[in-house]
């Protein structure tokens, strides 16, 4: 095809003003406060900062932390937006409520509880210090929500940290890092208290963990990571993979199950690793429940419908199914446009058996499979399997306080739901704290600022106790 001069002027424009656009991005991104070229003017950056926040109290503290939950509650729609369009993945409604729990919702210096110990031979103190400059792996999931969820725990610690976010979702963990410094700067607190670089890498994730500045490292992603922060030689807290698994019997409030098992699954197109994946409803109640997930927004398919998503939605090699990171996160209306179905449904639902793909592959996708289940001991069995041993997050309703007991006793899961949204776990529409780094690999849980200390104990003998 032949162009004529005013058509190849045409293009010529369009290409400048991309450039100009990319270019203005850059720039905006070169002003970021605490973003640096490399690694290294990060670490030297950030153990500069550390030592100078060290004569900080605690009440100064607060005041920092105070200041990043008002900027971002201000800015919770920029990064909600940022994150859709930089990531393709999750929905920006949610997400704003995402950045709203975390301001409202993360622990402060609160946290950190000192404990004391008097008798005859005197009096001990133990207080919670810092570990100093920690070195944090973010996921492309909830990007700048981590950022500003282990920013808070970790400074109210009295820690300086470090991040290396995923490099698919940079730009926004990037800009929670400048929100984070503008937030301290505006308080009084040090420049740099929290550093990245502008293109993690694997070298530069590499270079954090090794570097003797870092003392402590956390990464909130796969279990690849979490191994690699093992085998540091540093204390390390993983967070890592779950598949959670809901179970409905015959005792539940069925209309309300479907409502809450169909906002909890497709929140943020199911990226939280709290979400259900999976359910088991015993067969008794089994339609009612579908019909009631339908009522609730949810779209059901049947057949050949299921057989076509397995194949938009996982890859298959050699007999074993993974997820097509292309469709992670993405609208339930985009998987459906592709089975020839116009409905902007929330979820999709199946029904599948109990090995199928979308089952025992966490696939963090807007899509539910549920499984038909003779009684409740068969879907406890079921479901600690689909599990897969993550001892992440588990989900059930149930009236009988018994089987409550037997789900959570046999799952053995971090979180515990019971009757509520996945997300009630992590404090929305629930009671307690949130936290987008939970430790179920390594221990800790759902951290908070404690996590991120160490205790020391301090003696004195013959002295203080009045008693």
């Amino acid at each position: 095809m032949k162009l004529d001069e005013k058509q190849i002027s045409e293009i010529i424009k369009n290409v400048l003003a991309s450039a100009a656009a990319e270019n203005s991005v850059a720039e905006d991104a070169r002003s970021y406060k605490g973003v640096f070229d490399s690694m290294a003017e990060a670490l030297e950056a950030v153990n500069k900062a550390y030592k100078q926040y060290r004569s900080y109290t605690v009440e100064q503290r607060e005041q920092m932390i105070a200041k990043i939950r008002e900027l971002t509650l201000n800015e919770a729609e920029e990064m909600a937006k940022l994150g859709v369009s930089e990531t393709g993945m999750g929905r920006v409604a949610d997400k704003i409520i995402k950045h709203q729990l975390v301001a409202n919702k993360t622990p402060g210096t609160e946290d950190l509880s000192p404990s004391v110990m008097t008798g005859d031979n005197g009096l001990t103190l133990i207080e919670m210090a810092p570990f100093g400059v920690i070195g944090s792996i973010t996921p492309s999931t909830n990007p700048s929500e981590t950022v500003i969820c282990n920013s808070i725990g970790m400074i109210a610690g009295g820690n300086a940290v470090v991040f290396n976010p995923h490099p698919n979702a940079c730009k926004t963990a990037n800009y929670a890092v400048d929100l984070v410094n503008r937030a301290i700067l505006e308080a009084g607190g040090p420049e740099n208290l929290v550093v990245s670089v502008y293109k993690p890498t694997m070298d530069s994730s590499k270079e954090m963990m090794q570097s003797p500045i870092v003392r402590m490292l956390v990464a909130t992603g796969g279990p690849g990571v979490v191994r690699a922060l093992l085998s540091s030689g540093k204390k390390a807290i993983g967070a890592g993979a779950g598949n959670p698994p809901v179970i409905v019997d015959e005792t539940a409030d069925i209309k309300k199950a479907a409502r809450d098992i169909v906002a909890g699954a497709s929140f943020d197109n199911n990226l939280p690793c709290i979400a259900e994946k999976e359910c088991f409803a015993v067969d008794s109640i089994a339609s009612e429940l579908i019909a009631g997930m339908q009522e609730a927004g949810a779209y059901l398919i049947k057949g050949e419908q299921i057989d076509k998503l397995v194949k938009i939605a996982l890859v298959e090699k050699d007999g074993k199914y993974d997820i097509n990171k292309k469709w992670v996160g993405k609208d339930a209306g985009k998987f459906l446009k592709e089975l020839g179905i116009d409905s902007d449904a929330r979820l999709i639902i199946c029904e599948t058996e109990n090995l199928h793909p979308f089952v025992q592959v966490e696939m963090m996708m807007p899509i539910l499979a549920i499984v038909r289940v003779p009684d409740v001991d068969d879907a406890i069995e079921k479901a600690v399997a689909a599990e897969h041993g993550n001892r992440h997050s588990a989900h059930i309703h149930s009236k009988n306080v018994d089987t409550l007991t037997k789900f959570a006793r046999a799952v053995e899961t971090t979180i515990f739901v019971k009757n509520a949204p996945s997300y009630a776990g992590i404090g929305a529409g629930g009671e307690g704290y949130t936290t987008f780094t939970i430790a179920g690999p390594t221990g800790e849980g759902l951290t908070a600022a404690h996590s991120f200390t160490r205790q020391r104990r301090c003696v004195m003998v013959d002295g203080l106790h009045i008693v």
